[in-house]
C-alpha cells in the first residue's frame, strides 16, 4: 500500500506519514485531526481546497502556490508561513496567525479575515477584493502594489 508523506521544505525528513489517505489533501487532514505539529511543512502546489484544518500549526509552511478555496483556517497558526501566489478565495482565516506570512500574489477573494493577524506580513500584489477584514492587524503590513 502507497503512503503518503509530508516532508519538512527545508530538511526533507518525513514529518509525517499517513497509510489510510489516498492524496496530500487526505493526509493534511488527517495529521489535522490528530494534532500533529506541521511546522516548516512543504505543502508548495497542494490542493487543500475546501479542507478543515482549523486550530493547525502551519508556521514556516510553503503554501506556495496551493489552492486552499473554501478551506477552513480559522485560528490557524500560518505565522512566516510563504504563501505566495497561492489561492484562498472565500477561505475561512477568522482569528489566523499570518505574522510575518508572505502574502504576495495571493489571491484572497471573498476571504473571512474577522480578527485575523496579518501584522508585518507581505500583500504585495495581493487581491482582497470583497475580503472582510474588520477587526484584523495590519500594522506593518506592506500592502504596496509593487
Amino acid at each position: 500500500m502507497r503512503q503518503i508523506k509530508i516532508k519538512h521544505k527545508s530538511q526533507n525528513k518525513v514529518i509525517y506519514k499517513s497509510k489510510k489517505a489516498s492524496t496530500i489533501k487526505e493526509a493534511v487532514i488527517e495529521a489535522a485531526k490528530n494534532g500533529v505539529d506541521l511546522s516548516g511543512a512543504n505543502l508548495a502546489k497542494a490542493d487543500l481546497s475546501g479542507a478543515n484544518l482549523s486550530w493547525i500549526n502551519l508556521d514556516l509552511a510553503d503554501l506556495s502556490e496551493a489552492n486552499l478555496d473554501w478551506a477552513y483556517l480559522s485560528r490557524a497558526d500560518l505565522s512566516k508561513t510563504n504563501l505566495s501566489k497561492s489561492k484562498l478565495n472565500r477561505a475561512y482565516l477568522i482569528e489566523a496567525n499570518l505574522t510575518e506570512a508572505n502574502l504576495d500574489g495571493a489571491n484572497l477573494f471573498g476571504a473571512n479575515l474577522i480578527e485575523a493577524n496579518l501584522s508585518n506580513s507581505k500583500l504585495n500584489r495581493t487581491d482582497l477584493t470583497k475580503a472582510n477584514l474588520s477587526g484584523a492587524n495590519l500594522s506593518g503590513t506592506d500592502l504596496r502594489r509593487k
